[in-house]
C-alpha cells in the first residue's frame, strides 16, 4: 500500500510531491472544492522583494501554512492571499545611491515619474527569487494574484479603512519621541533605524550647557546669568 524506499533521499520526494501537486493542481482545489460561505480568511503578511530570502522566512512560513492547513483539513475554504511589502524610505535610499542623485535633485536631474519607476523596478528585484523558494518550500499561496502595497487599489483600501476608525471616533491625537532623519527629511520606524549601517555611536567635541534666564533690568530683553 506504502512505496518503500530502500535508498532515502529527501530531495528527491520532495520534487515528486511537488510536481503531483503541480499536475494535480491541489492547492487550487483545496480552495475551490469548498464552501465559499465557509471561509477563513488569510492574508499574507508580505515579505519586501527588494532583498533575497533567509531560513528566517522559511520558518515563519512554514508556521503560517499550518494554520491554513488545519483550517482546510476542516473543510473551511482558505483563500490564501499572498502579497509584496512596497516599504517607501529604504528603496528611495537605495535608488538615490545607484543613481548618484539625492532628494533634491527628484524633479531636476530626474523626473517623479522615472524615480517612482526606478523605486518599482527596485523593490521588486528578487521576486523570482521569492517565488521560486514559496513553491520549493511547499508554502501554499497565490501567487498569481498578490496585493501590492505600492498600488492605488492597496493605498485607497487603507485610507477607507482609516476614515472608518475616524468615523467611529477610534482614533486620537498623541505625542510620542520620533526619531528624525534629516538627509531623509523623514521620521523613521524602529525597522529603519535597525537596519545595518543606519545608527552609529560617534563621539563628538560638542559641549552643550544650561543657563538661567532672567527679565534684563533695561528693557523688554532677556539675558543670561552664568
Amino acid at each position: 500500500m506504502y512505496r518503500e524506499y530502500k535508498n532515502l533521499s529527501l530531495p528527491e520526494i520532495d520534487k515528486e510531491i511537488l510536481e503531483f501537486w503541480q499536475q494535480n493542481r491541489i492547492f487550487e482545489r483545496s480552495v475551490e472544492e469548498r464552501d465559499p460561505n465557509n471561509s477563513y480568511v488569510f492574508y499574507e503578511g508580505p515579505p519586501s522583494a527588494n532583498g533575497m530570502p533567509g531560513i528566517h522566512h522559511v520558518m515563519a512560513r512554514a508556521v503560517k501554512d499550518i494554520f491554513c492547513r488545519f483550517h482546510t483539513m476542516q473543510g473551511q475554504r482558505v483563500e490564501r492571499k499572498g502579497g509584496w511589502d512596497t516599504h517607501g524610505l529604504p528603496i528611495e535610499l537605495s535608488v538615490e545611491k545607484e543613481l548618484g542623485i539625492t532628494k533634491e535633485d527628484i524633479g531636476k536631474k530626474i523626473s517623479v515619474d522615472e524615480y517612482n519607476r526606478k523605486c518599482r523596478e527596485t523593490v521588486m528585484r528578487y521576486k523570482d527569487v521569492w517565488d521560486d523558494l514559496t513553491r520549493k518550500m511547499g508554502y501554499w499561496v497565490d501567487l498569481d494574484n498578490p496585493y501590492i502595497t505600492y498600488e492605488n487599489e492597496y493605498i485607497e483600501s487603507v485610507w477607507w479603512l482609516l476614515k472608518q476608525l475616524y468615523d467611529k471616533g477610534l482614533l486620537y491625537k498623541g505625542y510620542t519621541i520620533q526619531p528624525y532623519s534629516p538627509a531623509a527629511g523623514t521620521g523613521l520606524s524602529s525597522h529603519e533605524l535597525n537596519m545595518p549601517g543606519t545608527y552609529k555611536e560617534v563621539s563628538d567635541t560638542t559641549v552643550v550647557a544650561m543657563f538661567k534666564v532672567s527679565p534684563s533690568p533695561k528693557g523688554s530683553s532677556l539675558e543670561l546669568v552664568i
